[in-house]
């Protein structure tokens, strides 16, 4: 490719890692026009907790790449990028029954082995620390080392200190190619010219990229409290049940299952979250769903009963069908990059992602190894370069 500064590239998806994708493509000094078919954040992005957590990550590439990724916010909030908005926090993995704490205790073990932190916390001293949990908590394990930030604001950081062309609802309909190359974008009836496109729409990148039976949409409903604190975080931890690990390193797979956490925002409210619906591509939210989210997290942390919930929402997350994101070099169409199916990894990955994905498309190496993510384990991909 010619130097960053001739170059121009069109990202796809103005969600958080579309957003650092083309901040940093930016950065390097090339010319970057934004699409997004709706508004920035407006997907998954809007819709998810703020864990930027290696607790919650599968053990292997998921759990590697999560390290690599809070360690570049912590960068980027020593740097002033994310001054404010990247705040260290403790995830707390708490099991309430005897066979989940065995869960626990394995994923403890497999975060040790991955050099992480770990720290085993009797129910005394938890008790301290977030003063009336459960009383069927029966294990817990501190990983001190998380933290926390939220996605739109994150988003919005990004856009507002880069140099690029934003285009609201802007639906892009192909990614135009001419001799096995990159040519632009279609948007309704405009092509849009450029060197390379980078394809970070989530569940939209599918049609783009004939990913759809690859990619799955995944609907999470949530709901949102009152202020517990007016001073910053109510409790002091993000408290992430066995029932969502379970679901994360694949042993619980009920469409209709619920992978309970509690996540303490800056405000002093909780938001409180979330089922797994397969194949959900709505953001409606049932009685049903929501009560049974609010019955785990009573059981969970009962002082929540002291608080009112202010809203229910839904959000949809894109997974991929290997459960790994897909990040790299399209195999066949030069000139294109995809990063999608982050599922709800997004926040923690996402600012690390846009950034290699970046560096992918300038030629450059990315800061770490994304073998396990690349697009040529999939097959469909190739049959539709």
């Amino acid at each position: 490719m010619a130097s960053s500064a001739s170059v121009h590239v069109a990202v796809i998806g103005a969600g958080i890692v579309g957003a650092a994708a083309a901040h940093f493509l930016a950065a390097a000094g090339a010319r970057v026009t934004l699409l997004d078919a709706s508004g920035p954040a407006a997907g998954a992005t809007g819709a998810s907790d703020g864990a930027v957590s290696v607790a919650s990550k599968r053990p292997g590439p998921m759990m590697d790449l999560a390290r690599h990724a809070r360690a570049f916010y912590a960068r980027c909030e020593q740097d002033g990028l994310f001054r404010g908005l990247f705040h260290r926090r403790s995830t707390f993995l708490v099991a309430r029954t005897a066979v989940e704490a065995e869960l626990v205790a394995q994923h403890g073990a497999d975060l040790a082995a991955a050099g992480e932190r770990v720290v085993e916390v009797d129910r005394t001293a938890l008790l301290d620390r977030i003063p009336g949990l459960g009383a069927s908590v029966c294990a817990a394990l501190e990983i001190p080392d998380d933290g926390h930030a939220l996605g739109y604001e994150i988003t919005e950081r990004l856009l507002g200190r880069s140099l690029i062309d934003i285009r609201r609802n802007a639906p892009v309909s192909e990614i135009v190619m001419r001799a096995g190359r990159v040519a632009g974008v279609a948007i309704r009836d405009e092509l849009l010219t450029a060197d390379a496109v980078l394809v970070a729409a989530g569940i939209g990148s599918a049609p783009l990229l004939g990913l759809g039976d690859i990619l799955i949409p995944r609907k999470g409903q949530m709901a949102v409290t009152d202020r517990a604190s007016a001073a910053g975080p109510a409790i002091d931890g993000h408290l992430m049940a066995a029932s969502y690990l379970a679901a994360k390193r694949g042993i619980v797979r009920d469409n209709n299952h619920i992978g309970l956490v509690i996540d303490p925002l800056m405000t002093g409210q909780f938001l409180i979250g979330g089922s797994r619906e397969d194949n959900r591509s709505d953001h409606s939210t049932d009685a049903v769903t929501i009560a049974a989210i609010l019955r785990e997290a009573l059981d969970l942390y009962p002082p929540l009963a002291h608080r009112r919930i202010l809203r229910s929402f839904a959000g949809v997350r894109t997974a991929s069908r290997d459960g790994l994101p897909i990040v790299g070099l399209h195999p066949q169409r030069e000139g294109v990059a995809i990063a999608t199916g982050f599922e709800g990894d997004g926040i923690c990955l996402g600012p690390f992602m846009g950034a290699s994905a970046a560096r992918l498309l300038l030629g450059e190496t990315p800061e770490a190894d994304l073998s396990a993510l690349t697009p040529q384990r999939f097959v469909r991909i190739e049959a539709h370069a």
